[in-house]
């Protein structure tokens, strides 16, 4: 019987796949993660125990299948269960390399919580996805009719991607404009290829090109092409811009040189590992080699930070946190690979300014301790007088999260409605702007957060804008 493949949680332990040794991984910009081999597969996913109500699925943004696309894979039936995944996500082969399953999906899986370990879905996701390519299942787009509507999107982030993905399946035909010279967002520059490999964001870019959505790059709007003239060109607009303004600390000696942005950093380090030419990266302001580097922050992309610098060659890496280890917001699996790597933390520390000139030579640090809870629960750090101290540094990168640009402002669109963090409101079932026809997904919307809600928000948006297409065309037919 088919259901005696699965629930085997009991006699068989969790399993993830092998990372390579730290002191190799160190030395490039691969990913640590080996494969699954089938056999290895099917084994792990035997592990589910099909649950009636099924948390895993809940508590993933998309609400992916898992139950079913495991069974799949445990039964040998891999092409089914890829159809299965891709059917809610866009981008399963990406969600499935850097989701943090930690916190959701596996994090929430029923046998983890009695005590099994979880179903290590997040590597299942991966290998089904990869097989995919290898076997030739992911085909380009066919819409089974062409319709005459355009929409244009603006941004080639995970949520334009995505929504350009749905809209396209549907015969609309779809323009995406970006501000880069690829396409892909921060999935291009901003994330390492330990994480996210680029051929693999690059093949999914290639599948939407051969299905034919129109990518306009190198364009900045505002300045290359006006918002108005996109507006004008096109049936419905969806803003996906992403929030690319990265928080600075204003603190003593914070203009010297040595001091750059996480997303400045990151995206240099991208660039060359396309083979492009990198000016900054190549004169040492955006390298971290022979360098004592600090980086400022606790998310995920410090850690991709502190982590990129130990692949350059940087002389020590470390990361200055204002709360202790267990109320840092990114993944603990990255603090756990980073730590593995080489990467010292330096928990309850901020800065209260900068050593040195015009060029940086240490971080002054205030230490701290755990006050109050505040408004969220968790508890407010607070500055242990006289205990600060310079920790030395040639190489500061600033990793305090990101915020909105100023659209409206930069775009010339006053109308275009903001909340009062800068970001663009919108009905959070629609994904309508106060523009009609515009609409709005993805971080400019919820503010920094994951690339699978980016991908549920550009997939939501993509109904809402073909329901707006359908209303229209009956209008226009009375």
């Amino acid at each position: 019987m088919a259901t005696q493949k699965m629930l085997k949680f009991v006699t068989l332990k969790k399993e993830t796949p092998e990372k390579r040794p730290a002191d190799q991984r160190a030395q490039d910009f691969a990913e640590i993660y080996r494969e699954f081999a089938d056999a290895k597969a099917a084994e792990q996913a035997s592990r589910c125990s099909q649950c009636g109500v099924p948390y895993c699925q809940s508590h993933c943004p998309l609400h992916n299948n898992i139950p079913d696309w495991l069974r799949l894979t445990a039964e040998g039936r891999l092409q089914e269960a890829y159809e299965i995944s891709q059917a809610t996500n866009t981008f399963p082969e990406i969600c499935g390399r850097i989701c943090p399953q930690d916190r959701l999906c596996e994090g929430n899986c029923v046998i983890e919580q009695s005590g099994h370990g979880t179903v290590t879905i997040g590597s299942v996701e991966k290998y089904i996805t990869d097989t995919a390519w290898e076997e030739g299942w992911v085909k380009p787009i066919r819409p089974s009719m062409e319709r005459p509507e355009s929409v244009g999107i603006i941004g080639a982030g995970p949520g334009g991607l995505a929504a350009a993905d749905v809209l396209r399946r549907r015969g609309v035909q779809v323009t995406v404009y970006d501000r880069y010279d690829r396409a892909g967002g921060l999935l291009t520059y901003g994330i390492p290829g330990f994480k996210l490999e680029k051929p693999v964001v690059m093949q999914r870019i290639e599948q939407l090109e051969a299905g034919g959505v129109q990518f306009v790059l190198n364009c900045t709007v505002g300045k290359d092409l006006t918002f108005d003239a996109i507006r004008g060109q096109h049936d419905a607009v969806l803003i996906a811009t992403g929030v690319y303004k990265i928080r600075e600390i204003e603190a003593p000696g914070s203009g010297a040189a040595g001091i750059v942005k996480a997303l400045d950093y990151l995206t240099a380090s991208n660039r060359k590992s396309f083979g492009d030419e990198v000016p900054e990266f190549d004169s040492g302001e955006l390298n971290a080699e022979g360098k004592r580097v600090v980086v400022i922050g606790g998310g995920d992309t410090a850690m991709d930070c502190v982590r990129t610098a130990i692949r350059q060659g940087a002389t020590s890496v470390k990361c200055l946190y204002r709360r202790d280890k267990a109320n840092m917001p990114g993944s603990q699996r990255e603090v756990q690979n980073a730590e593995e790597e080489g990467v010292e933390f330096v928990w309850l520390s901020a800065p209260r300014g900068f050593a040195g000139g015009t060029k940086v030579e240490g971080v002054m640090v205030q230490r701290m301790r755990l006050g109050a809870p505040d408004a969220s629960g968790r508890q407010s750090p607070e500055v242990i007088e006289g205990a600060d101290y310079v920790e030395p540094a040639d190489l500061v990168v600033q990793a305090l999260g990101f915020e909105p640009e100023a659209l409206p402002t930069l775009w010339g669109v006053p109308e275009l409605a903001v909340t009062r963090w800068g970001t663009i409101k919108a009905d959070f079932r629609t994904h309508a702007t106060s523009l009609p026809g515009v609409y709005a997904a993805g971080d400019i919307v919820r503010g920094a957060s994951l690339v699978v809600w980016a991908i549920r928000d550009g997939r939501e948006a993509a109904e809402a804008i073909m329901d707006y297409l359908a209303q229209s065309a009956s209008v226009a037919a009375e």
